[in-house]
């Protein structure tokens, strides 16, 4: 394993030079409302015409943190969430009395969306017909999905275009208590070793939650794109591999008797019918902290030092990275990987792969 990256005084290692591809020059933010004389109730985005409601209202009540905060987070961010955002359906999940108080998940997009909100028919599983989605392409719509209380964003791992065709693999490192995110970087530095293996780049990022979420970029099209019959098997394959070669700290079953103090390896996202929280999206927890991309430096450190601070930011820490370093989950979005095509032995070609890796 590579030796992790030593920091130097401040909590946030600013990276030297980064395993996750090249990094975007860092953009500047965008001018944020003066919290002093408050966000206003209209706002006018590329000439449409948003009416914010309830802005004093507080979401996160342990921090005071009200809906105008989370307005202006979002306004901010919006160069780098967009990105991840476009194209893709959007399951809204809402809080209208915040994050202690009742929430519900939103597949069909509100009938009452302005017609400048773009949708998408998705075929629906469990309506079992067509649903229309949103998809957020600008910053109007963002804010009016803000403005319905949807703190969190939850997105497709396809485009909206080509449903049956994933643009990217993810595994949803879960810790069973009394496991904690700290469990789920060690587990995190497993897939990637699995990965580097197979000549394969694999990228980091927290859920914002209480773990750790690894994305494998695919983008590929035409003959040489995959299914998610492809996608889940694979993974499906990894996370038997890493339970069978680390049994106490591994569990590949979703049955949650068999999780306490284990990492479940959540293979199962990787379905047409899943949707998985957008990075840079907030989370209803306590505090408003952030599904938020890291550097596998920072996965090490974490887990050397036994320390989960370096895997857990609020919004002013994931504006901050963004600010400094750019999105550095830009390559997600772009990086074509082919995955090992799966014959007959599919169950075995991780394995072999991982041990040779060892040998």
């Amino acid at each position: 394993m590579r030796q992790p990256t030593e920091r130097r005084g401040a909590r946030r290692p600013a990276p030297r030079k980064s395993t996750q591809g090249d990094r975007q020059a860092a953009p500047a933010l965008p001018p944020r409302p003066e919290r002093q004389a408050g966000l206003k109730p209209e706002l006018v985005i590329d000439g449409k015409r948003l009416r914010l409601t309830h802005l004093d209202k507080v979401y996160y009540p342990a921090t005071g943190f009200t809906k105008a905060d989370v307005i202006d987070y979002y306004r901010a961010i919006a160069p780098a969430l967009l990105s991840h955002l476009r194209g893709r359906p959007l399951t809204l999940k809402r809080y209208p009395e915040g994050v202690n108080g009742e929430h519900f998940y939103e597949k069909r997009c509100p009938p009452h969306r302005p017609t400048w909100v773009r949708t998408a028919p998705i075929w629906s599983e469990g309506h079992g017909r067509m649903v229309d989605y949103c998809v957020i392409e600008d910053l109007a719509a963002l804010i009016w999905a803000v403005n319905l209380a949807d703190l969190e964003f939850h997105v497709s791992l396809s485009l909206a275009k080509a449903m049956e065709r994933p643009r990217t693999m993810v595994f949803d490192l879960d810790p069973g208590e009394p496991a904690s995110i700290i469990e789920c970087a060690q587990v995190g530095l497993w897939v990637r070793e699995i990965f580097d293996s197979l000549g394969l780049k694999s990228f980091p990022k927290t859920s914002g939650s209480k773990g750790l979420q690894v994305y494998v970029p695919l983008n590929l099209s035409g003959r040489e794109a995959v299914t998610y019959d492809e996608t889940k098997a694979f993974s499906h394959a990894i996370a038997r591999l890493l339970e069978q070669e680390h049994p106490t700290e591994v569990v590949s079953l979703m049955r949650k008797s068999l999780r306490h103090g284990k990492v479940f390896v959540d293979w199962s996202q990787n379905d047409e019918h899943k949707t998985t929280v957008c990075v840079y999206s907030l989370r209803a927890r306590e505090r408003p902290t952030v599904s938020t991309p890291v550097l596998w430096e920072e996965v090490e450190e974490a887990w050397r030092r036994r320390d989960a601070r370096p895997l857990t930011f609020s919004s002013a820490d994931a504006l901050a990275r963004y600010h400094e370093h750019g999105d550095l989950f830009a390559p997600v979005l772009h990086l074509q990987q082919a995955l090992p095509r799966l014959g007959p032995a599919s169950r075995r070609t991780p394995a072999a792969s991982s041990r040779r890796a060892h040998e």
